[in-house]
């Protein structure tokens, strides 16, 4: 997998060697009779502020860049920001990593902003399109990358809103546009069609990548791909998945029904 161009926990691990063995399976395929991680055009982002598992995907070569958000960092039991952002940036130099300002007014994003910028060149700054009041951002979104900050624009679920993020960034500077595609499907809209006009839009700034946010399952990767996108941010249990693809479904029949055989013994049921 590469980043080309630019180069929230889950419940499935149980810790950090764990996610180091499913991450090295999905690097370099099983060894059985398990099919082997897909060959993706489309970059894969890891998405969480677990500092363990982040290091442990980038040191098995499985992802191509990392996304936090406060979010994630309150599940992750994150209090000192600074902290967790050098103590990632200390290892971790040579794949993009987004992190997001949590000010509400664009004066305090900004400083905010460029707080996180001079944390180290690799940093993308992460702005929501607008802040709680519905006021748009895409002013200092302008003048932050016009300084030459990466910016990562995020919360985008609108063409308006990436024809105004795309109308706002330089053509000299990478930046990423975070379309909510999860979200949007959540509303009972298909995303898809949404992904493929803002990757058209995008195209006439080829420095701006469009990147599918909050995936809902597996299949939401191979969409992405298809749509054109750059990069799909995706948890680490959706990321190891990967290696299921083309998976035998008898197979898979059986060994769903053999995970509930051992599960029921496992839990002493009876009848």
């Amino acid at each position: 997998m590469k980043w080309h161009d630019l180069r929230g926990e889950a419940d499935v691990f149980n810790g950090v060697n764990e996610f180091m063995t499913i991450a090295a399976k999905i690097k370099a395929g099983p060894l059985t009779a398990e099919p082997k991680a897909p060959r993706l055009k489309i970059s894969v982002f890891a998405d969480g502020a677990n500092v363990e598992q982040m290091l442990a995907a980038y040191e098995a070569d499985t992802v191509d860049g990392f996304t936090t958000n406060p979010t994630l960092m309150a599940k992750a039991g994150v209090s000192d920001y600074e902290g967790f952002g050098r103590a990632v940036l200390s290892r971790i130099r040579d794949l993009p990593i987004s992190f997001e300002v949590f000010a509400d007014d664009l004066q305090g994003m900004g400083a905010q902003a460029r707080k996180l910028a001079g944390w180290g060149a690799n940093v993308f700054v992460k702005i929501p399109v607008m802040n709680t009041a519905s006021t748009s951002t895409i002013p200092l979104v302008r003048e932050l990358a016009s300084e030459g900050l990466k910016i990562n624009v995020t919360a985008v679920m609108t063409l308006e809103q990436v024809s105004d993020v795309v109308a706002a960034l330089p053509s000299n500077v990478p930046a990423i546009c975070s379309i909510f595609a999860g979200r949007i499907a959540d509303t009972g809209r298909d995303p898809v069609p949404i992904m493929r006009e803002a990757v058209r839009m995008c195209a006439s700034r080829p420095q701006v990548k469009v990147l599918w946010a909050s995936p809902r399952e597996v299949l939401n990767v191979y969409q992405a791909e298809e749509c054109g996108c750059h990069a799909i941010a995706a948890t680490p249990d959706l990321i190891a998945k990967l290696p299921l693809k083309g998976k035998d479904l008898h197979e898979f029949s059986r060994e769903t029904v053999e995970m509930f055989f051992r599960d029921a013994r496992k839990a002493g049921l009876t009848l």
